[in-house]
């Protein structure tokens, strides 16, 4: 591998083909002339080639310095640029966050997260991608990402968990359906209900699994879907029926098109809050950030809430 070329010594070789002169190139640089020749030399023996021509007090430059004054030019200002650039975002209120969240949160929480932040640093670069729990995990070991909004990974994962809030999955149906027609779930009937979930690679769907485990249920007809709108579109039409959290169909319960009931005795909840790197110190920004999205949480009531229908 070739040595890597000194900048200091780039900028004497710069300043003095543009001065042609020793003393005056020094004095732009502070520093003296014998030490500009003497980084004149270093580069010409390191190239192995000359940059210049010495006719008595006058300077050429030489095809291999008109070559390098080129890359050399492009080099420093390249340099100059990245040095302003680093400036400026070191500067307050300048700097990026890099977001991740599932699907869901994305759609439901993270739009007066994004809001809220952007008011207190409107000049950071924000980017957010979707991703259930596993892969969020992924992109914080690999450092792809600052923070993420999602359930608590299990316990041996190796990242840091900071919670905002829990809340309760319930059966999701449409308002012509018998149970919601009779307030009342059937435990016989759970089992064959066609069923429209979320992804199976989810922590969700893994929950919802050991759920009805425990209660000695087995759930046989699953439709898969990657969207909860059209989840929900779909139970709208009595095509099956779901599971999740009511606030992520806060809309259609308000207006009745959807109905919410128990999954059984106990309740089924689940923790969210924001992950970060094992190790991270965490910036000012970074910490607002996670105080916003407590303060969001806590205005969207997103807990559990309390059902009065019935499950046998």
């Amino acid at each position: 591998m070739s040595e890597v070329l000194d900048s200091r010594q780039l900028q004497a070789f710069v300043a003095l083909a543009q001065h042609r002169s020793a003393t005056r190139a020094a004095r732009e640089l502070h520093l003296t002339p014998s030490a500009v020749s003497h980084s004149i030399r270093s580069l010409e023996d390191q190239l192995g080639c000359r940059l210049f021509d010495r006719v008595g007090k006058t300077m050429t430059l030489t095809l291999c310095g008109e070559r390098l004054l080129t890359y050399a030019q492009r080099i420093l200002a390249d340099m100059n640029a990245a040095r302003q650039e680093l400036e400026e975002l070191t500067r307050w209120g300048r700097g990026r966050l890099r977001l991740m969240a599932s699907p869901t949160a994305c759609q439901y929480l993270l739009p007066p997260m994004l809001r809220a932040f952007k008011e207190r640093f409107p000049e950071y670069n924000l980017s957010v991608e979707a991703g259930d729990t596993p892969a969020v995990v992924t992109a914080l070991l690999d450092h792809r990402i600052d923070l993420a909004l999602g359930l608590r990974p299990p316990p041996t994962t190796a990242v840091l968990f900071r919670p905002l809030f829990e809340d309760s999955l319930l059966f999701i149906v449409s308002r012509s359906h018998p149970w919601a027609v009779r307030a009342r779930v059937e435990r016989a009937e759970i089992s064959q209900q066609p069923l429209i979930l979320y992804s199976k690679s989810s922590l969700t769907y893994r929950l919802i699994e050991e759920y009805f485990h425990r209660e000695g249920l087995r759930l046989t007809t699953v439709m898969e879907l990657g969207s909860m709108e059209a989840t929900k579109e779909l139970v709208k039409l009595g095509l099956g029926i779901t599971i999740m959290a009511p606030w992520a169909a806060r809309k259609e319960l308000e207006e009745g098109s959807l109905v919410a009931l128990p999954l059984g005795r106990r309740l089924l909840t689940r923790c969210w809050g924001v992950l970060v790197a094992q190790g991270k110190s965490l910036t000012l920004a970074e910490e607002t950030w996670i105080q916003i999205c407590s303060s969001v949480c806590r205005d969207l009531k997103v807990v559990p809430p309390t059902v009065s229908s019935s499950s046998v």
